[in-house]
């Protein structure tokens, strides 16, 4: 192994917590999660030489590990991320922990929004990604992450603080017209 590839390597490594915690945050199932992190880093280090040195290795990364994700949803298409039944529905907040309780306010109003906002609210928002960077790994221009990034937010906040909040909100109806 040579110097290069071994100081690639360790960096892999470093990032593999922030990984884990986008992952989790995208896939709400820690098992689904660990095995997305392990797959990432499996294609890195075997695609390490098609990394550019001058260029963000996390974003890069971040970039697999969603590629990956995409491909999971594609092949298993009896798991729709927007699920009722979605592991992070039922999560419960540590009994008597007033944290908690927000915590897990957030994390369901987080799984209420559409994916694509949910994607940038993750990379900018947990991910501290800078646009450019979320840019690059969504590959939408970053004009766009700016956009989704704000209706992101605003739509959070409505969830957050109006109405009965995310878990007990119905979905709004869709109005069809029938041709005569």
């Amino acid at each position: 192994m040579s110097n290069r590839q071994a100081k690639f390597e360790s960096e892999v490594i470093a990032w593999l917590p922030q990984l884990r915690r986008y992952a989790r945050a995208l896939t709400g199932d820690p098992m689904w999660a660990d095995d997305l992190v392990q797959d990432t880093a499996e294609r890195a280090l075997a695609r390490w030489s098609a990394f550019r040195p001058q260029t963000n290795l996390r974003a890069w990364l971040l970039t697999i590990l969603r590629h990956i994700h995409i491909d999971q949803l594609r092949a298993r298409r009896e798991i729709a991320v927007d699920d009722e039944n979605a592991p992070w529905r039922t999560l419960e907040a540590p009994r008597g922990d007033i944290d908690g309780l927000v915590l897990r306010d957030v994390q369901r109003a987080l799984y209420c929004l559409p994916v694509e906002q949910r994607e940038v609210m993750l990379l900018v928002g947990v991910e501290e990604l800078t646009y450019q960077e979320a840019s690059g790994v969504l590959g939408v221009p970053i004009g766009t992450v700016m956009s989704r990034l704000s209706r992101a937010r605003e739509h959070m906040r409505i969830l957050l603080t109006e109405g009965d909040g995310p878990a007990r909100q119905s979905p709004p109806l869709k109005v069809v017209r029938t041709q005569r």
